[in-house]
């Protein structure tokens, strides 16, 4: 996947207190009978009542405060915020790239950040892109995949939203080596997370017009295909998302909602 301004679609928050809310949600959703599950996600009835409450999370806080960063914060401001963090990434994927025997892809991510940190002002401007220097993401969950290590199933986490079992325990991994994380003051910390979170949120609202039928499903059979893709370097095929086969009508477009 080539980089420019990356969105993170792993946001790292806290899950305690969430699966007590979760519970209070288990009557909202049905569970599927066994021979109409799908083969990735048996625990698809725990899966979307997670979902459910995830949406309201969204639909009442995330998403209004997303709307509200897009509309009083000046695009060039929005996109230097975004490459900001995208440059702090480079750094897991320099580590991941080492980790899964990409010499020539950690080489490039170093770069990258060398470049973006100094000539584009602490890594505000993408200036390496410009240079035509760019690579693929890589985090923990890609790597324990080149690894051998299994996906597991799909698995729907509070707050955090769509991941499996491999990626969800690749989580410590990719949190401790993600620079803030290592901020003392803790309302530096917590102001850079809360502004990455509603950077990442406010990056995926156009996005939200991709999502038609079942929500869940739709968010699902995406993000299984897109982390194949990953793990593989794209060599089990084309990216979804880059397919001319997407064709959406202006009825697809009505009502969609993003959760995660």
């Amino acid at each position: 996947m080539q980089r420019g301004r990356k969105s993170d679609g792993r946001r790292r928050v806290a899950l305690a207190g969430a699966l007590l809310a979760v519970g209070l949600l288990a009557g909202c959703a049905s569970t599927p009978a066994p021979e109409e599950r799908h083969p990735d996600d048996p625990w698809e009835g725990f899966n979307r009542r997670v979902f459910a409450f995830n949406e309201v999370v969204d639909r009442y806080a995330l998403k209004p405060v997303a709307q509200g960063y897009r509309t009083v914060t000046p695009e060039p401001v929005q996109t230097g915020v975004g490459n900001f963090f995208s440059n702090l990434g480079e750094l897991r994927t320099l580590l991941n790239s080492l980790l899964q025997g990409k010499p020539g892809n950690a080489g490039i991510a170093g770069a990258r950040f060398v470049i973006n940190t100094t000539v584009g002002i602490g890594g505000l401007w993408d200036f390496a892109t410009h240079m035509e220097v760019t690579g693929r993401e890589e985090d923990f969950g890609q790597t324990l995949g080149v690894w051998g290590v299994g996906e597991g199933p799909y698995l729907v986490l509070p707050f955090l939203g769509a991941s499996t079992v491999r990626d969800t325990g690749a989580l410590p991994v990719d949190v401790y080596s993600y620079p803030t994380t290592y901020i003392e003051d803790d309302p530096t910390r917590i102001g850079l997370t809360a502004l990455r979170i509603v950077d990442t949120r406010a990056g995926l609202l156009d996005q939200e017009a991709l999502i038609h039928g079942d929500r869940y499903s739709f968010i699902r059979d995406a993000y299984l295909q897109q982390r194949r893709f990953e793990v593989s370097d794209g060599e089990q095929g084309d990216d979804p998302f880059a397919s001319d086969d997407f064709d959406f009508d202006d009825s697809d477009f009505d009502d969609a909602d993003f959760a995660d």
